[in-house]
């Protein structure tokens, strides 16, 4: 495998609010992720390199109870704040488990960001500014 999770890890740090992600996608696609999952629950995240050879993170964080009703459109805003810059890394995931939101699914090669509902259903496909 190319990547370490701490390099992975060295790249995350420099992210402060969504509006950093694209820089924080383009850097972890360099050191050679093709696509990763994320959990909200407690913040494990899976990245896998272009073989398919996963590393996983671990859980980061005290356990987040993911409310089982989805309010997609409530999410909705909130994504859009956090992408903006608005909210921390912490919050949004809050945010994720309070509207019913279990995780995401991120392509790096397609670059897109595809989050579920905590039946592994896909809720929301969104592209990935480059």
């Amino acid at each position: 495998m190319k990547f370490t999770i701490e390099e992975i890890k060295a790249e995350h740090q420099k992210v402060k609010s969504g509006a950093d992600f694209p820089k924080y996608i383009q850097a972890i696609k360099n050191l050679g992720v093709s696509h990763y999952t994320a959990y909200v629950s407690d913040g494990n995240t899976e990245y896998f390199d272009t073989e398919n050879h996963s590393a996983k993170t671990g859980s980061k964080y005290d356990v987040l109870q993911i409310l089982e009703n989805l309010n997609l459109e409530n999410f909705k805003i909130q994504l859009k704040l956090h992408q903006q810059g608005g909210t921390d890394y912490m919050t949004f995931c809050k945010d994720c488990a309070e509207n019913g939101v279990e995780g995401w699914k991120m392509d790096l090669n397609d670059m897109t960001c595809t989050y579920f509902d905590k039946k592994g259903k896909d809720i929301l496909v969104e592209k990935v500014p480059s």
